[in-house]
């Protein structure tokens, strides 16, 4: 084990950029530093370099931000093949790793999979697939474009020229074809959900290049449950993540709006979320609007840091994870988890898969919010609910056990 060396390769460093997909990565590459392995993370920013040159060092030298980008969100190439072939070739043969993991291939281009297997054909590919970007074009949410955002269950080459007229049936079975020919390149793909895999396998992925690994978690001292007034029911709720039409922030308003009056009286809602600025006109103005008619029952505390999330559980009750497409593994899971804190979520994807009342959480009918809302009322109305899910939490894999699962990837 000693004699490998390492390179991970994310879409984002997680000083600039806070997705779940980013962070695990950089844990990923900590612990196997920790562990004194050979190792390297490159991190693609969109932030420019000094003198243009494609690289540059964040934090250490072992740390290298890859200054790129995609011209081509369709079939996912490279806005710059200098940076492909030439620069990206260079850093291949100056550190010669003998695995080369991605954690994605957004915002740098499918063709650095192929560099790497002509550059060292020898070298270990692995890639953790984060969402369905391969098999749709909206995003990779399965999610069909309109204001209903009718959910996906298989794609086709003519089902997919439906949702975007502007191309062909033959545009997307070109497009598939071209994706799955850098896929055959990829040794070992990772999930962190065995549903992500089963939509993989159904478009083709063979079964046993793919491998299920939850995101590991740092060891952390769990918050003790939140100090109760006299009379007073555990009837403080959290939302965590980024505020868009994917995360059902909107389902989770309207699931408060409808609750009685006398349960309304009972609870509160902190949203510690980012981006509601960057969405449409029209987006911003319902979630505003519905902020405003639930008034003082919802706080909208706006991002928040990775290393604050400990603190901020310790004020809740509850977690909520609203989504209303089909969420792979959101972090916000396992960190809800290692916090002690239980779930309520959509039986939607991944979501549904980690979630249930012998697993930490309970579970409602995805999109709907009056399902939602019924849900909130057992979580506050029903004795023991809420002692019944943290007892079922099981302490999820640390960063440890999850590095020495992706190593026998190697």
């Amino acid at each position: 084990m000693s004699e490998q060396k390492i390179l991970i390769i994310s879409h984002g460093h997680p000083d600039h950029s806070k997705g779940g997909a980013e962070v695990a990565a950089y844990n990923l590459f900590k612990e196997y530093e920790r562990r004194g392995l050979d190792t390297v993370f490159l991190a693609r920013t969109d932030q420019p370099s000094h003198g243009g040159s494609a690289f540059s060092t964040i934090n250490s030298e072992r740390e290298i931000l890859f200054h790129t980008h995609m011209s081509d969100f369709f079939l996912f190439q490279s806005g710059n093949k200098k940076h492909v072939w030439q620069d990206f070739r260079a850093l291949l043969q100056r550190y010669q790793p003998t695995v080369v993991h991605l954690h994605h291939y957004i915002h740098m281009g499918l063709e650095l999979i192929r560099e790497v297997k002509n550059t060292l054909p020898e070298a270990r590919i692995v890639l953790t697939l984060h969402e369905y970007l391969a098999i749709c074009a909206n995003n990779g949410q399965m999610v069909k474009p309109g204001k209903q955002m009718k959910l996906c269950y298989k794609s086709s080459p003519t089902d997919c020229a439906r949702c975007f007229p502007e191309r062909s049936a033959a545009d997307f079975f070109l497009r598939e074809k071209y994706i799955k020919s850098i896929f055959d390149l990829v040794d070992v793909f990772v999930s962190p959900s065995h549903f992500l895999i089963d939509r993989y396998k159904a478009w083709g992925i063979p079964e046993e290049k793919m491998v299920m690994i939850e995101n590991g978690q740092p060891e952390v001292e769990a918050p003790r449950p939140r100090p109760l007034a006299d009379g007073e029911v555990r009837g403080r709720f959290a939302f965590f993540g980024q505020i868009n039409p994917f995360k059902g922030v909107d389902v989770m308003l309207e699931a408060f709006k409808l609750l009685p009056e006398d349960i309304k009286e009972k609870v509160h809602l902190d949203i510690h979320g980012a981006n509601l600025e960057g969405q449409t006109e029209e987006f911003q103005e319902k979630i505003h609007d519905l902020l405003e008619e639930l008034d003082d029952l919802v706080t909208l505390h706006g991002p928040y840091e990775s290393h604050e999330i400990g603190r901020l559980m310790e004020q809740a009750d509850w977690v909520i994870i609203p989504s209303v497409w089909w969420e792979n593994s959101p972090m916000v899971i396992q960190e809800s988890y290692n916090h002690g804190r239980p779930l309520i979520g959509s039986d939607l994807g991944g979501v549904g898969e980690k979630i249930s009342k012998n697993k930490g959480g309970l579970t409602y009918k995805g999109r709907t919010s009056s399902s939602l809302r019924s849900v909130l009322m057992e979580a506050v109305s029903c004795y023991g609910a809420w002692q019944d899910c943290r007892n079922a939490i099981a302490q999820p894999i640390n960063m440890i056990e999850c590095s020495k699962l992706h190593l026998e990837c190697y």
